[in-house]
């Protein structure tokens, strides 16, 4: 009986050529795999928004610009770093859909916008801190969890501003002051932590009373709108009657210095008219006499009515008609002219 449980089996010349061929094939499809692995790898794409940031073996090797760039795969790690995208964190309340109608939630945002004023009440704080990152290096490598530092420093930078002022403040006419101050202090912090990140702004979303005391504040806060509605409007009825009082006075004023100048122009002018007829009289005082008597008598004759002359003995008495005549004829042409 023969050893060999299996009779010799000889492989085909043909076959062996083609296993041959197939693993010549395979070895070079691996190569080409590898090659598309290693070009895939090395070659990458920053979007003109973002900034390349490159480590070897863990440590910073390079800072790369927008476009396409090249590193060592396997060796180097790539982090694309948004700098010219606006971001935000939101306090006190999240976002649950953007759009025109966009809805909120306060799930397990309770803690964080609940504060403390400096009068020792409650206040229901909401606000958004918009940033950029401005050094992509300091974010990446200075502190770690960047975004929750900066999250850490916003509430305590605004739970400092708010408990520096008063309930009615923060409600109130003091809310600006309250978002500007909160981003210099918020800045101020994130500059000596060397986070890497500017703030462009804190807006106060909106603040509240806690729910309990809400209606009376809201009462308070209505209150407020109204006076200052009432203050406006006396500023308005001030600016409507105080310059026009100050027109009138000043028309009163200038009417009185007109008067007081035309009675100085008048006076002489009288001044001047009599020292005139004085020197006239000098010269011939019994004519100018005569002639300032004769001119008075013209003037004083017309307004007595009816007159009778008599001569000095009371004998005789003139002709009264012919006078009447010339004197009625000498007021129509004087009214005439």
């Amino acid at each position: 009986m023969n050893n060999n449980q299996f009779p010799d089996f000889e492989i085909p010349e043909s076959y062996l050529i083609i296993l041959r061929k197939a693993a010549r094939n395979i070895k070079l499809i691996v190569f080409a795999i590898i090659i598309l692995i290693i070009a895939f790898g090395a070659f990458f794409q920053i979007e003109p928004e973002e900034l390349g940031v490159i480590t070897r073996y863990g440590k910073y090797s390079r800072t790369v610009e927008p476009g396409l760039n090249l590193k060592i795969p396997f060796l180097e790690k790539l982090y694309k770093i948004p700098v010219e995208r606006q971001q935000k964190q939101e306090f006190g309340f999240l976002t649950t859909s953007a759009g025109v109608q966009s809805s909120f939630s306060k799930t397990d945002t309770k803690g964080e916008s609940l504060m403390l004023t400096g009068d020792l009440n409650l206040a229901d704080v909401e606000w958004v801190v918009q940033y950029r990152i401005d050094s992509p290096y300091n974010f990446l490598f200075k502190v770690r969890n960047p975004e929750n530092t900066l999250r850490d420093i916003s509430e305590a930078a605004m739970r400092q501003i708010v408990g520096d002022r008063t309930v009615n403040e923060v409600l109130t006419v003091g809310r600006t002051e309250v978002a500007d101050k909160a981003q210099v202090l918020i800045q101020k912090l994130i500059t000596e932590y060397s986070l890497g990140i500017k703030v462009d702004q804190v807006v106060l979303q909106d603040v509240n009373p806690p729910d309990q005391v809400k209606a009376a504040f809201n009462a308070v806060n209505q209150a407020q709108q109204e006076k200052e509605t009432l203050i406006n409007e006396a500023r308005s009825g001030y600016n409507k009657v105080i310059p026009k009082a100050r027109g009138q006075a000043k028309e009163t004023i200038q009417k009185a210095e007109g008067y007081a100048l035309e009675r100085v122009n008048n006076a002489q002018g009288e001044v001047a008219r009599f020292d005139d007829l004085y020197k006239e009289y000098i010269k011939a005082p019994e004519v100018t006499r005569r002639r300032i008597y004769l001119e008075t008598m013209s003037k004083v004759l017309p307004q007595l009515g009816q007159k009778i002359i008599t001569d000095e003995g009371g004998n005789n008495v003139l002709p009264l008609l012919q006078m009447k005549m010339q004197n009625e004829q000498t007021t129509k042409t004087t009214k005439d002219n």
